[in-house]
């Protein structure tokens, strides 16, 4: 793990969403002002509109200078916040308020809003990879496939939480059909069919599932983590293999490791891919590229 030493952090910038989720953003806004100024620091507030976002909060921070930026939200306030910061010496912090918070899980981040509040006061700087997918950034995870399919159909509903994810995806489970790919590396070529394809730069999905085990964030390369299709009895011994870190044990699944991948479904023009939580369709091949030591991040001091 590639890390630094702690900065003193003493005006930060908190991007919301004022109209995510289902916690009150005043109260929020309230709490956050409350902890920095018994410690010296101030606080200011970014709204997002959910119009070209990431255009104009990167021109915010070129007109205004920060020491970090937090994203208080879930995976697509988090992943536009990174975005903005790629490449850039400002560092994230995250303060995860949604559903599955995958990113900040995998850094060790604390769930609890106050707790992780005190990476201002006590944290180390992490560089972590990030990734290029179809032109896209991704700070995460991805795939192609099944999970795509049941995030689009996620986000497309009016039902938000993990019961209203289990019952898209039982219900989407019962009549899919695995697709063909091809997937090109730098290292090898696969090609076959898969219940499902996942780009890999960190570990662990929100939902828990450890679709990458023994990764790292920072070691230069990522993962394609491909789920070929299997029988109905099959499914109850791949799901706990996905919640056990026994991805690897399974006869169903494989892992290709490289810096750089072209995926493709043949006959198709276009492919429904999800990144960071948000899902996309984007032409085919899909190219992707790792963005080696590309974002500075605030994670918790060792042994905390």
């Amino acid at each position: 793990m590639t890390a630094a030493a702690p900065t003193l952090l003493r005006h930060l910038l908190f991007v919301l969403n004022p109209i995510s989720g289902d916690i009150d953003k005043a109260e929020l806004e309230q709490t956050i002002t409350t902890y920095c100024t018994e410690r010296g620091r101030t606080a200011v507030f970014y709204h997002t509109t959910g119009t070209d976002d990431l255009t104009k909060l990167r021109d915010y921070l070129i007109q205004h200078t920060f020491d970090a930026v937090f994203a208080a939200g879930g995976d697509g306030t988090v992943s536009l916040v990174a975005e903005a910061l790629v490449n850039k010496a400002i560092p994230l912090g995250i303060l995860p308020l949604g559903s599955g918070n995958g990113l900040s899980k995998d850094l060790g981040i604390p769930q609890d809003t106050a707790e992780a509040l005190n990476l201002i006061w006590r944290h180390q700087l992490r560089i972590i990879d990030t990734l290029q997918i179809g032109g896209n950034f991704s700070a995460h995870l991805a795939d192609l496939g099944f999970n795509a399919l049941v995030v689009e159909r996620f986000d497309q509903g009016d039902t938000r939480g993990p019961g209203a994810y289990v019952r898209i995806a039982t219900q989407e489970f019962l009549s899919y059909e695995p697709a063909a790919y091809r997937i090109e590396t730098d290292q090898e070529t696969w090609e076959g069919p898969a219940f499902m394809v996942t780009i890999a730069n960190a570990n662990t999905f929100g939902s828990n599932v450890i679709i990458n085990p023994d990764s790292d964030l920072d070691d230069g390369q990522f993962e394609i983590c491909v789920i070929e299709p299997f029988p109905n009895a099959a499914a109850p011994g791949i799901l706990y293999d996905l919640y056990t870190s026994g991805f690897d044990t399974s006869v169903y699944t494989r892992r290709l490791c490289c810096r750089q991948a072209s995926i493709t479904v043949p006959g198709e023009q276009e492919v429904l891919v999800q990144i960071d939580g948000e899902p996309k369709t984007l032409p085919t091949p899909v190219k992707v590229e790792i963005n080696h030591h590309s974002l500075q991040v605030l994670v918790p001091m060792p042994n905390e």
